[in-house]
């Protein structure tokens, strides 16, 4: 291979990491989960993904797209068939009406705006679960996690505005 290939290739894996990512995420069903007064608490790496990427970026990501990651998701978590893509598009729909109004963007804002995402998502999650489809779910394991997610994303931030960085870099190179 040519010194020029590896370039394109490089490039394109920068450029669609965030697609890549969250379909590894989806397909996998990953979440770092620890163990706490036993009790199993873990956080949605997904809920960031989206959340970002939407904000930031949002050619990045389509909303079919993510549907897509959505259904995957169900499947790999045995889910009804829906509960997560419902959760993303709604994820979605509040990053894109934050992006809209936002003049000056700002890690704290988009962070508390985040939170009231995830608790907005958490509460539809926890209500079409247990009344719609009985399925057995504690609240209170439900908001520690979306607490939990809440922490996490500002480093996820940090990692995401340096790959974005690496994007614009390359495609200013070319």
């Amino acid at each position: 291979m040519t010194k020029s290939n590896i370039k394109k290739i490089y490039h394109n894996f920068i450029h669609t990491f965030p697609l890549l990512f969250l379909f590894f995420l989806a397909f996998t069903g990953f979440d770092l989960s620890f163990f706490l007064f036993e009790n199993n608490y873990s956080f949605n790496f997904i809920y960031a993904v989206i959340f970002y990427w939407v904000l930031k970026k949002p050619e990045r990501l389509g909303y079919g797209l993510i549907f897509l990651a959505g259904i995957i998701n169900d499947v790999v978590q045995n889910f009804p068939i829906g509960i997560s893509s419902i959760n993303y598009l709604l994820l979605c729909s509040i990053a894109a009406f934050i992006r809209a109004r936002t003049l000056m963007p700002n890690l704290l804002y988009d962070w508390i705006l985040f939170l009231v995402g995830i608790l907005i998502i958490s509460s539809v999650n926890y209500t079409i679960l247990t009344l719609v489809f009985d399925y057995p779910i504690k609240y209170g394991t439900l908001m520690f996690g979306s607490f939990i997610t809440f922490l996490i994303y500002p480093l996820m931030s940090k990692l995401f505005d340096r790959i974005t960085l690496i994007d614009l870099r390359e495609e200013n190179a070319n």
